[in-house]
């Protein structure tokens, strides 16, 4: 299955959730695949800090359903926090991770699931989330969206998807400071809150 097929599914179940995604082809597919989520969705981040900054999000705001858009690379960067995760159990994360066997950004290297032998759930149940699932068709990736999106404890899809990237889509063309700001003050407005006040001058 495609990842951008994938992301249209999820992003037709999305309303105010916040979304973080990483680096690579998924940031211009989410771009497109999601236009009501782009100041809700947080680009770019490093690989191996997408959960744990999603699971930040979710600790700050607890009453706020967050949706963590990794890739199989950026999990085997920081497999500590699945452990983080099945200890702290919070209720409002959904996690998918994006695993296409590559890193894809890169020229496409294999990554530790290439050769079969590393599950990603498999691990994740380990640490204790007992929602943890692969999926490799859409129809079971928009069940477990359904249900990852409504649950009340941590929810990990590992979605099997193909090392191709989507054609013709429009290039996001904010970059990752700008992406910041805008995702900043989308929080403050739909929270009510300060986060960010205006700049000082000397």
């Amino acid at each position: 299955m495609k990842r951008y097929d994938c992301m249209t599914l999820l992003a037709k179940r999305l309303k105010d959730e916040l979304v973080i995604l990483s680096l690579g082809a998924s940031v211009d597919e989410w771009y497109n695949a999601a236009p009501h989520m782009r100041a809700a969705s947080l680009f770019q981040q490093q690989l191996g800090c997408v959960t744990p900054q999603a699971f930040g999000l979710a600790a700050g705001l607890p009453h706020r359903r967050i949706v963590s858009l990794d890739t199989d690379g950026g999990m085997m960067f920081n497999l500590g926090i699945l452990a983080t995760l099945g200890n702290e159990r919070p209720e409002n994360l959904f996690v998918v991770v994006w695993d296409n066997e590559q890193y894809q950004s890169i020229g496409g290297p294999p990554t530790h699931t290439a050769l079969g032998r590393v599950d990603i759930a498999a691990i994740a149940r380990g640490c204790g989330i007992e929602q943890a699932h692969t999926v490799r068709d859409l129809e079971d990736f928009d069940r477990h969206c359904a249900a990852g999106l409504a649950a009340r404890e941590p929810y990990v899809v590992v979605a099997k998807v193909a090392g191709t990237v989507q054609p013709d889509i429009r290039r996001k063309h904010s970059d990752g400071r700008e992406d910041k700001y805008i995702f900043v003050r989308h929080v403050e407005a739909t929270e009510g809150i300060t986060i960010m006040g205006p700049s000082e001058h000397n």
